[in-house]
């Protein structure tokens, strides 16, 4: 049964992806997205990694959801990009697929090699994990504290250089 539910919601994540990739409405898109991100909290429960599989439910079908249908009820989808941005924002995506195609690459190849003999730090539960972030990853826990501030800081100069214009 567990194999069952396992390629059923792998079917419903890659349909999820693809119609999110397919659609030109915003609104369609973040509800595929939070039904992507829904199931693949599923996954994640299925292989045994309950604690992942709730954060990944709550963190972003939940709360990164809401912060993009903010965004889409901001912006007015209906002007599109101007023209002198279209251009730049080409080439930045282009650069972003190659990056995103050269990590995919370096993914696909580092499963492919034989297993490290690194010792990896096993965290099953959620107090060892919070243990470990709170002492040996503090200091990137707390730069990625200070950069989703700066995030938040840049989205509200933003909105108001938005409504004053």
């Amino acid at each position: 049964m567990a194999y069952f539910i396992f390629f059923l919601l792998s079917i419903v994540t890659i349909a999820a992806v693809v119609f999110f990739l397919i659609s030109k409405n915003p609104a369609n898109n973040a509800l595929l997205l939070i039904l992507a991100f829904t199931c693949t909290g599923g996954l994640f429960g299925i292989m045994g990694a309950s604690f992942i599989a709730v954060v990944q439910i709550i963190i972003y079908a939940g709360a990164i959801m809401i912060l993009f249908v903010f965004v889409i009820m901001m912006i007015n989808v209906r002007e599109g990009i101007p023209a002198e941005k279209r251009k730049w924002t080409a080439y930045l995506s282009v650069a972003v697929a190659l990056v995103f195609l050269a990590e995919l690459f370096l993914t696909i190849r580092g499963t492919l090699q034989p297993a490290g003999t690194a010792a990896v730090e096993q965290v099953s539960d959620p107090t060892s994990l919070g243990r470990l972030l709170f002492t040996s990853y503090l200091y990137p826990f707390e730069i990625t504290s200070v950069l989703i501030i700066a995030a938040l800081v840049g989205a509200l100069v933003l909105v108001k250089k938005k409504e004053e214009s």
